[in-house]
């Protein structure tokens, strides 16, 4: 039997990507995000209109793209919390978020010149992007979040990954870090708590007390004024959702 429950976040798990892109001043940011998707040789990003990556993308018009696998997600999580504004908005400092100069060190990866447009690439992720913005689209339905699209220009892979003697990735030797409503999963499993889902304050976190009981399993024992105020505090933070972890 359907119901209808008026879902606060549409996150069924899209790849994780790090967006690496050019600051102001010559520095490198880097992005954690994940409503991306792919048709052809192009892609399309959302990002909120507010964050350093949007900012950074109007006006250097490249970035790179790089796809960590799954067993990259601690790296990933580090700089979950974090934004490459040095202004951060009250929003996000309630959520935890905080100005971070250095993501690459934060995160523990190393910074891989590209080939055709300034930004780096993260030399650790197995396949990486390089990217021109095209066009900037935005929502309609939500006037704080653009659509890029961009064009991939050189797509670097592991060889590993590479079917010999083919143009073609092995789906059965890639295993992307997904993210599903908010939390990290590879190979359909849950690979790692998120920081991400802790600062949004998302009713599934209630999993994470150490019961080893699933999500659904503790809200059904829970005080239901502990669950109103989950859920009231989730419904604060939408307008976040929808930028997208969008200060980044």
């Amino acid at each position: 039997m359907h119901v209808v429950p008026g879902l606060k976040v549409l996150y069924f798990g899209t790849p994780v990507v790090l967006i690496s892109s050019r600051n102001e001043d010559g520095t490198t940011n880097l992005a954690p995000m994940s409503s991306a998707w792919w048709l052809d040789q192009s892609c399309m990003l959302g990002l909120g209109s507010s964050g350093q990556t949007t900012a950074n993308l109007l006006r250097e018009r490249e970035c790179v793209l790089n796809l960590p696998s799954a067993s990259m997600v601690d790296a990933v999580d580090r700089i979950a919390l974090t934004t490459g504004k040095s202004t951060v908005p009250p929003l996000k400092v309630q959520q935890g978020y905080r100005y971070e100069p250095a993501k690459f060190a934060l995160a523990g990866l190393t910074e891989q010149a590209s080939d055709l447009v300034g930004p780096p690439r993260a030399a650790e992720c197995p396949i990486q992007l390089e990217c021109r913005v095209v066009a900037v689209h935005p929502l309609a339905s939500a006037a704080k979040v653009n659509a890029f699209e961009v064009e991939v220009l050189r797509a670097h892979v592991e060889e590993d990954l590479v079917i010999p003697g083919t143009h073609y990735v092995d789906p059965l030797r890639w295993d992307p870090l997904i993210m599903k409503f908010t939390e990290f999963f590879g190979g359909g499993q849950n690979v790692h708590s998120s920081r991400l889902a802790e600062g949004w304050d998302m009713p599934h976190q209630l999993s994470r007390v150490g019961t080893g009981q699933t999500g659904n399993a503790l809200l059904s024992q829970a005080d239901p004024v502990q669950v109103a105020d989950e859920l009231d505090s989730l419904s604060r933070f939408e307008a976040a959702r929808e930028s997208d972890l969008g200060t980044r």
